[in-house]
């Protein structure tokens, strides 16, 4: 199965903004739950947005609402999350994640089934 491949990670100021990338190139990026995680340290992995790539439903956390939006390139089998006004608290390494297709639970539902991850790309935000 081919991962899916993180890029735009990188260091920003408070309040400043990034674009991060997902390319799911493998046969799990259609029609499927792809979502994306960050992992801080000492803390654990936590869902941050998904979305279902067979019709746009979208789902953010709570930390992220109004901030962060999760969208989609069917043509380019490209997942992506801009990150704007970015606060020190968003560090983390990013993953993106993807179910085995068909999705088998709600994308929103962070905790089962993202089965197929990426190796990360690293967000650094300083104060």
């Amino acid at each position: 199965q081919v991962q899916p491949v993180e890029s735009g990670g990188g260091s920003v100021q408070a309040g400043g903004s990034l674009s991060l990338s997902c390319a799911a190139s493998g046969n799990y990026y259609s029609d499927n739950c792809i979502g994306w995680f960050r992992q801080a340290p000492g803390k654990e992995r936590e869902g941050v947005a998904s979305i279902y790539t067979g019709g746009g439903n979208t789902d953010y956390a709570d930390s992220v609402k109004g901030r962060f939006t999760i969208s989609q390139d069917n043509a380019k089998k490209t997942v992506y999350l801009q990150m704007n006004g970015l606060k020190p608290e968003d560090t983390g390494m990013y993953y993106c994640a993807a179910h085995f297709p068909p999705p088998r639970s709600w994308c929103g539902d962070y905790r089962r089934s993202y089965d197929i991850w990426g190796q990360g790309t690293q967000v650094t935000v300083s104060s």
